[in-house]
């Protein structure tokens, strides 16, 4: 009965679930045409340049890998294409002249009764599961494709596509701030705001009234430990906030998911950090080491962080934090002797800083960096946003839940 009073409400059943009644389904091998690509125009990555005449599209996360010159390499065949990530399975749809990576690509081409973007779309709404660094082609043929009439295709496609522009528009607005950001800090930290004349300095050029000054001088440093993870009286209901180093990402940090009890802070080498401390990874993966942030509230450490705790009459904590931020790779590969690498609190209190004599100079150049920071962060913000509604417009149309094949738009046919 209740299969009757869905199809009564327009759906039917199918080997994929619930569809509208006027959709079809079919097999992923019975929606392609397939192709044979000579593997003498795929591009090994050892051969990517940085600039070219022509983009290289292969497996990996960016959507354009690099470059070439080499017409000859060029794909020659229909367009647009779907690349697929036979490892990693990204899909990409590609609708200019482009040359392949070697690795792992797989070109698909859907049949004619198929949108090309609506297709890609689709295959984006689609799960298949990760088997690590193996190939994943033979479990995306054995996939199967709903779809509409090729009208209400395109108007799919027209509505994911303005939520993706959108989308790529916070990104453009990203990249183009961080550029902003990136050039204001190496203005101020060599020039400060006066423009006044500049010296050189054993960590660099500065202006010439600045004072160059270690972290131990301007701040006590310190870090913390873990309470013993078998004795359940120092986590259960906590309410002390303890942060590890995957918990610092250059924003300030008002909040973090760990607790601890006071009873385990007492009985570890954890200590409370007051808010204003700025805090260092001292390991993590990926690009977590070197990492600071400003605490916005009372929290300890495991030992994976450093905490600089500010001399108000000296160092101004969001200046500490951006100049150490300016300096990022540099800090994060100091390394002492040739029995140890990366970071602990002897090799921090040792960093060297260059500082105005006044804390009202520091904390104006902070907020004209922090207000452009903030900038970044509105853009960001908007940006999950729109990836929030594409992921939830794109399961609610790919299953029919939303119809659009009666909204009064026109869309092109190449759409």
């Amino acid at each position: 009965m209740k299969t009757k009073a869905v199809i009564e409400n327009g759906f039917k059943e199918t080997k994929i679930g619930l569809i509208p009644e006027d959709w079809q389904v079919k097999g992923f091998k019975d929606c392609i045409d397939k192709e044979r690509i000579s593997r003498d125009i795929k591009i090994p990555q050892g051969k990517y340049r940085k600039t070219g005449s022509y983009p290289i599209i292969d497996q990996g996360a960016n959507f354009i890998a690099g470059y070439t010159d080499d017409k000859s390499k060029l794909y020659s065949g229909c367009l647009p294409v779907i690349v697929f990530g036979d490892h990693t399975r990204i899909f990409k749809f590609v609708d200019f002249s482009f040359s392949l990576g070697a690795d792992g690509t797989k070109l698909i081409q859907p049949k004619d009764f198929l949108n090309p973007k609506y297709f890609y779309y689709y295959l984006c709404s689609l799960t298949v599961e990760s088997k690590g660094y193996n190939r994943h082609y033979k479990y995306l043929k054995e996939k199967f494709i709903a779809f509409p009439e090729k009208p209400e295709q395109q108007k799919i496609t027209f509505v994911l596509s303005k939520i993706q522009q959108a989308i790529e528009q916070q990104d453009r607005i990203i990249e183009t701030t961080r550029e902003l950001k990136k050039s204001l800090m190496n203005k101020l930290f060599t020039e400060g705001l006066h423009g006044e004349e500049q010296k050189e300095t054993e960590i660099g050029l500065m202006p010439k009234s600045w004072d160059t000054i270690s972290i131990q001088d301007c701040c006590e440093v310190v870090t913390g430990g873990t309470p013993r993870t078998v004795v359940r009286e120092y986590y259960k209901e906590g309410s002390v906030r303890w942060m590890k180093s995957g918990d610092i990402n250059t924003k300030p940090i008002y909040e973090v998911k760990n607790r601890i009890t006071q009873l385990g802070l007492e009985n570890s080498n954890a200590r409370l950090m007051p808010e204003g401390t700025v805090v260092i990874a001292l390991s993590g993966r990926g690009k977590t080491r070197g990492t600071t942030s400003v605490l916005m509230v009372d929290c300890t450490c495991s030992q994976s962080v450093a905490g600089m705790i500010p001399n108000p009459e000296k160092i101004d904590s969001f200046y500490l934090h951006y100049y150490m931020a300016y300096n990022y790779d540099k800090i994060r590969n100091i390394t002492g002797d040739k029995d140890r690498s990366g970071l602990n609190l002897g090799l921090v209190r040792q960093i060297k800083i260059a500082k105005p004599k006044s804390t009202v100079e520091q904390k104006e150049i902070a907020d004209a960096i922090l207000s452009i920071d903030k900038k970044i962060w509105q853009a960001e913000s908007k940006k999950q946003t729109l990836q929030d509604l594409f992921k939830t417009m794109l399961n609610q149309l790919m299953t029919g839940k939303i119809r659009v094949k009666d909204f009064d738009f026109e869309v092109k046919e190449n759409v």
